[in-house]
């Protein structure tokens, strides 16, 4: 990887999401070399992934250049490329590009969707994980309006302007109220001569409620919300099948649709390498100790996602979401300084902020932890932590703007076709390579 050979220890960081950028932030010149290794260039803020999708904002404005984020950072190297394995003998990193030596190795991969073994599902639904897979969806989207334009079929029609989504989590919630939202305000511009009032948005949840890792006031608003937009609120319904034109579900009730969207789990993007022991079955993430290290190999690290710290409070890990993957990451870089100097390490402990969701305009709920609001306000809470999460001055201040015209002229004008979405028919499509 032409990384030059160092006195200090050499510290190989796999992953630049949240959890890998914190880290990275807290070993800004310290006494060690470190490497950072990531299959993009950029870190992808992920939370507004959806909006990149149903045309509200574009993918520039939610992501970051990681060298630019390094570039003053002493004794830092950043190298693109995919890691395929870690030799945990020879204390190896095995990539695309080449293997590199590490003394220590964080893993920070993150999390990927969670199909919970369904090939068929995974091969004809489309998932939204990455910036890619956004830009996906909005290109489908729009190329179903332009197919509904073209077919006398009034089946085919409506299945091409019928979304189905599955997850009532945060993704499921937030990107269902931008559907409904672009249905009521905008398609029906765009395509007067097709009755938009056909369009059906369906969300679909296994549970007996949506948001249902948040307080059941904030989950009975969001969808008293949904309901209001117009979305169909599905529950304790569980997808089974779906071949590209039908879903069935274990209720019987069977749902015609071109566009099946999966938000309905995550698990963690494992690396090669690691024993069996290490790692917990279904979810694919990797134990650890309270000070994040993987049980078994004391100079081996995982954060974010990937990770999972059994505690008395969190018996199956923490949150796969972006707090605890901030908190390990801050934490990290101080006790791997600690580690290395032979000084005792600080155990993690989840502080929990709060969660939030928006489903639309003047529409969001916010659980903290002694406070559940919804409404207005929980809308102005959700943009202002949003904004402020954000990397760089440039992305706060070019989505502060976009949602700015968009709540003035109710409009979202990045709803474009810049790298089509083809697929063959109803049963077979054409996937880009993400």
């Amino acid at each position: 990887m032409n990384i030059p050979q160092s006195d200090y220890p050499r510290i190989v960081i796999v992953g630049g999401g949240f959890a890998g950028i914190a880290l990275a932030k807290k070993l800004k010149n310290k006494p060690v070399q470190v490497v950072l290794l990531d299959k993009h260039n950029y870190h992808t803020f992920q939370p507004l992934l959806y909006q990149v999708a149903t045309g509200g904002l574009e993918a520039g404005s939610i992501a970051y250049p990681i060298r630019k984020v390094v570039h003053e950072y002493k004794n830092f190297y950043f190298r693109l490329c995919h890691v395929n394995e870690i030799n945990t003998k020879s204390n190896k990193v095995i990539a695309d590009i080449g293997e590199l030596q590490y003394d220590y190795l964080v893993i920070a991969t993150g999390s990927k969707t969670n199909y919970f073994g369904n090939k068929e599902i995974e091969r004809n639904s489309i998932a939204m994980k990455t910036i890619p897979q956004s830009l996906n969806i909005r290109s489908l989207i729009l190329e179903n309006f332009e197919q509904a334009l073209l077919t006398d079929d009034e089946h085919e029609r409506n299945a091409l302007i019928n979304f189905v989504l599955v997850g009532g989590g945060p993704t499921g919630v937030e990107l269902a109220g931008a559907l409904a939202e672009m249905k009521n305000a905008i398609l029906q511009k765009d395509y007067p001569d097709l009755d938009i009032s056909k369009m059906q948005i369906n969300l679909i949840q296994s549970g007996d409620r949506i948001l249902n890792t948040m307080s059941e006031k904030s989950s009975a608003a969001a969808e008293k919300y949904l309901k209001n937009l117009g979305v169909n609120v599905l529950k304790n319904i569980r997808v089974t099948s779906y071949d590209g034109r039908t879903i069935s579900t274990n209720t019987g009730v069977n749902l015609e649709t071109a566009t099946l969207i999966w938000t309905a789990g995550v698990q963690g993007a494992i690396v090669n390498g690691l024993p069996a022991s290490s790692l917990m079955e279904k979810v694919e993430r990797i134990k650890v100790n309270e000070y994040n290290q993987v049980l078994g190999f004391p100079n081996i690290f995982a954060i974010g996602d990937i990770a999972m710290m059994a505690t008395e409070e969190f018996p199956q890990g923490h949150p796969m979401v972006a707090q605890p993957a901030l908190q390990q990451g801050k934490l990290l870089g101080e006790n791997i300084i600690r580690f290395i100097q032979k000084q005792e390490m600080k155990p993690f402990h989840y502080n929990d902020k709060g969660s939030m969701a928006t489903i639309g305009r003047n529409k969001a709920v916010v659980d903290l932890p002694n406070y559940h609001f919804h409404g207005v306000f929980a809308w102005f809470v959700w943009m202002f932590v949003h904004l402020f999460s954000l990397i760089g001055f440039k992305n706060k201040a070019v989505v502060f703007l976009n949602w700015l015209y968009n709540y003035i002229r109710f409009d979202r004008e990045g709803r474009l076709i810049v790298r089509p979405y083809k697929k063959k028919s109803f049963t077979s499509f054409t996937f880009d390579e993400i």
